[in-house]
């Protein structure tokens, strides 16, 4: 069936229950240029908590998938999603799927030129873009063809050349839209790494996604109690299909913001998570801080 039945069936059978946290750990602001910004790094100095439960979780994909129908985006279109990993970004992924039409996530570290390049190459409608991509797309906004329409995803003023995505939506009827899908529909493009050249476009059926979600919940042996923790980019494959095991078990996951060996020990703790994937260099980290003694085990509920 089409990886959206997974979030109807979740918003049906556990519309009550947590389907996303995002965590934002207190930091120590700093001055970056956009080519020094880290996606897992936290996007306030001030921690904070955010958690939408199922229903809601499917409440925001469906009042997304009917303002992209009112704007004519229909089967077959497509929409680009550039946004630093937050609570939105599954909802707009999941609404634009609802739509038929197909999801685009772009790499947080693209130039304005390869924002541009992308957006061609898929023969994109529209883009959906956060904070802190405003000045790449400002550089480009005048250049891209007028059948590109800009969405800003963002607390405070929205640019004067995109469309503000809360009060687009927030009338928008919340029931799923009546769009009939196959398996064998068309669902996303994502894009190689482009380490040997521009990035390459890679099409991909609602078949192939769901495939993604049977492994990854095969793979982790991964249940309904299951928490997982996840930190990578959800632009990439890899982060993206990882949390695909929680679509299909409909267990909560915890999106976080940081790869501090505190922040992600704190992270397990606080929301009882039992799966965590973290790279090498992350681990590590973790283990020598424990080792040092910079951080007690005994401080952090770890026993899951």
């Amino acid at each position: 069936m089409p990886i959206t039945e997974f979030l109807e069936r979740n918003s049906t059978l556990y519309p009550d229950d947590s389907a996303l946290v995002e965590l934002n750990p207190e930091h120590q602001a700093r001055r970056v240029v956009w080519k020094e910004y880290n996606l897992i790094e936290a996007t306030s100095a001030a921690a904070f908590r955010k958690e939408i439960t199922w229903a809601q979780f499917n409440e925001k994909a469906n009042r997304f998938a009917n303002f992209l129908l009112s704007r004519n985006i229909n089967k077959g279109d497509k929409v680009a999603i550039l946004l630093m990993n937050c609570l939105e970004w599954l909802p707009i992924y999941f609404g634009v799927l609802k739509t038929g039409a197909l999801a685009v996530p772009l790499n947080f570290r693209y130039s304005a030129d390869e924002i541009k390049y992308c957006l061609g190459l898929a023969e994109a409608d529209m883009l959906v873009f956060g904070p802190e991509f405003i000045g790449r797309v400002e550089d480009i906004a005048d250049t891209l063809d007028k059948t590109h329409t800009l969405i800003y995803v963002g607390e405070g003023s929205c640019p004067t050349f995109a469309e503000d995505y809360y009060k687009l939506t927030h009338y928008c009827r919340g029931d799923n839209p009546d769009i009939k899908l196959t398996d064998d529909d068309f669902a996303a493009i994502y894009f190689s790494s482009g380490t040997t050249g521009f990035p390459k476009a890679i099409l991909h059926k609602h078949r192939s996604l769901v495939h993604s979600c049977r492994v990854e919940q095969m793979h982790h042996g991964q249940t309904k109690d299951d928490v997982f923790l996840c930190i990578p980019p959800l632009y990439h494959t890899g982060a993206k299909m990882h949390w695909f095991g929680s679509l299909i078990s409909g267990g909560k996951a915890v999106l976080l913001k940081g790869t501090k060996p505190e922040d992600v020990l704190n992270a397990v703790s606080s929301e009882k998570c039992t799966i965590v994937w973290l790279l090498v260099p992350w681990a590590q980290d973790i283990l020598n801080a424990l080792d040092r003694g910079d951080l007690k085990k005994e401080n952090y509920c770890l026993s899951q």
